[in-house]
């Protein structure tokens, strides 16, 4: 049977989604296949993916057979319009970008005539089909071509649609968020053992915390704002704690490390 799915790129990014998609029905393994240049990481991905085929240039996809088939671009910013130009002389017209910062009008110049190209911007909890998405149509996108994307990425987590010039704020909150979350769970896992706990007894506290705390703030349709005040009594322990925080201006300086990812994300594409 002839592929309709390609993905471009082996990497961690695209062999998630790849799992996601098997895992969820939406693609059979026999319809899928996989372009990876490097050989050690073909095996690797023959190996966990029985059924797929794993080549090392990219074939098209057959658009005739399937209307969810397409192209997904799962490859390092440096080689992605390489990549794309590849594609383009092979016939792709369908593309699913997830490579970061790289704009759809040099995708599409890249792939050259009028080709549909939708850019995402997952982050990396997808490895365990928990991220969220961001997705944006280029010039020649069209709704079907956005929904064929939407149901792709959704099979690793929550998907957003947005207008591309929001996607370099996206970067920065979402995208770069998850180092912001463990960093701060770093910091609280040291924090409990300078005040006498184990380490494992620290991080099992802080990461069951953390899960729990996000699964409140998921259920309860309430504001975060809401629940902190909830938990913070006047003149009580976790009082004490939310001043010594807002003291050192730690609110402000997430603002700022949003801004800073999100200009960065700017950056790379002027």
């Amino acid at each position: 049977m002839a592929h309709t799915l390609l993905i471009v790129g082996g990497g961690k990014m695209g062999s998630a989604l790849l799992g996601g998609l098997l895992a969820s029905g939406w693609v059979a393994p026999e319809q899928v296949a996989v372009a990876e240049t490097s050989a050690p990481r073909r095996h690797e991905l023959t190996a966990a993916f029985p059924g797929v085929r794993v080549i090392d240039a990219p074939e098209p996809p057959d658009d005739t057979a399937d209307g969810r088939a397409g192209t997904v671009l799962a490859v390092k910013p440096d080689v992605a319009e390489g990549a794309c130009r590849v594609l383009g002389a092979i016939g792709v017209r369908r593309l699913l970008s997830i490579v970061a910062g790289m704009p759809s009008l040099r995708l599409e110049t890249a792939l050259g005539g009028q080709p549909s190209v939708v850019r995402a911007m997952p982050n990396t909890p997808a490895l365990v089909r928990a991220g969220v998405t961001a997705l944006s149509g280029g010039s020649h996108a069209t709704s079907a071509d956005l929904a064929w994307a939407e149901e792709v990425m959704d099979a690793v987590g929550t998907v957003v649609r947005l207008p591309e010039r929001l996607l370099d704020p996206v970067t920065g909150l979402s995208g770069s968020g998850p180092a912001y979350f463990f960093l701060v769970a770093e910091a609280l896992i040291e924090a409990g053992v300078q005040m006498g706990l184990g380490s494992d007894v620290s991080r099992t506290l802080v990461v069951e915390t953390m899960r729990g705390s996000a699964a409140l703030l998921a259920e309860s349709g309430e504001e975060p704002a809401v629940l902190r005040a909830g938990v913070t009594s006047p003149a009580g322990t976790t009082a004490a704690g939310i001043r010594a925080l807002e003291a050192r201006a730690v609110r402000s300086a997430f603002m700022e490390a949003v801004a800073a990812a999100t200009e960065r994300s700017r950056s790379l594409h002027r």
